[in-house]
């Protein structure tokens, strides 16, 4: 049963569902230890003052912010401490928004929210309510000593929190003035056309199983093979070049072309409906003949 890191309520008006917080992410990262190379020992990182050989106790040691060069204001441990936001134990819900307002660069680390003992009914309520209406709720809460800007979700009767980061911790494009073009390249018609037309054909749904961590798994192959005291060969890879201008149509062309090429080719539809089609209806039309003929006699 997975283990709660933290409990608290979801307040919005005079409403307040108690939830308890669950990771929604398995970390996949493979340990990795420094040893020495000659004869397997461990290394272990040592704390020194800079420009000495003197190794400093960490309770000698305080947090500071750097004005200027060589130039800190020292921060102890007991003013950090009263600067720290008020611990609490609720998720104050501040707005309800669409959730496709939201830019996706301001998420951070998702979350599962599960009612606390007695609060199945108004977890399930809320739940129901907000996915009826197609609603996230933008809420502030305290996590880890840190305040918190949160969104919170709702699926097939689920409740979702992930961490938010504020306005001022995403980059405005602005600010890179001096990596992005100073002036929009003039595309032409065509030229667009072709690449939307790549896209289209490379479109699909999303599944995320379709992903893997390639490395990962290269990284765990290579790991075998050394503790089996295979030989490993590595190769170099050589980094892409860009596609010059020129050359834009021919590579849109080619793409296009091997992706057709891939993609099975779709079967001719059968025509064989339409013949029973038009069996039926001489069938019809000979029966009611018959009836006729009956109905005469």
């Amino acid at each position: 049963m997975p283990r709660a890191i933290w409990s608290g309520s979801i307040s919005f008006g005079l409403l307040n569902v108690p939830v308890k917080l669950y990771s929604a992410v398995a970390r996949r990262n493979i340990a990795l230890r420094e040893i020495r190379e000659s004869d397997s020992a461990r290394i272990k990182h040592r704390l020194f003052a800079d420009g000495t050989d003197e190794e400093v106790p960490r309770d000698k040691i305080v947090k500071a912010f750097e004005l200027t060069a060589g130039n800190y204001v020292p921060l102890s441990k007991d003013e950090l401490d009263a600067m720290a936001p008020e611990k609490t134990r609720a998720v104050d819900v501040v707005d309800f928004v669409d959730i496709e307002e939201i830019d996706p660069m301001y998420f951070n680390s998702p979350y599962y929210l599960g009612p606390a003992e007695g609060a199945e009914k108004a977890y399930s309520l809320l739940a129901a309510a907000m996915e009826s209406a197609g609603k996230a709720a933008i809420a502030r809460f305290v996590f880890r000593n840190k305040e918190q800007l949160a969104a919170l979700r709702a699926s097939e009767g689920v409740l979702t929190l992930t961490t938010m980061r504020f306005a001022d911790e995403v980059v405005p494009p602005g600010e890179l003035d001096e990596v992005l073009p100073s002036s929009k390249p003039k595309v032409a018609k065509k030229e667009q056309e072709m690449a939307e037309q790549l896209i289209e054909s490379l479109s699909t749904t999303f599944k995320p199983s379709d992903y893997r961590d390639e490395y990962r798994e290269q990284l765990l192959q290579l790991i075998e093979r050394k503790a089996e005291g295979k030989e490993i060969v590595s190769s170099g890879a050589e980094a892409p070049k860009a596609t010059k201008a020129p050359d834009l149509m021919a590579a849109l062309e080619e793409s296009i072309a091997a992706v057709k090429d891939k993609k099975p080719a779709k079967s001719a539809p059968k025509k064989a409906p339409k013949k029973a089609k038009a069996k039926s209806a001489k069938a019809k039309k000979s029966s009611s003949s018959r009836a006729k003929a009956k109905s005469s006699k």
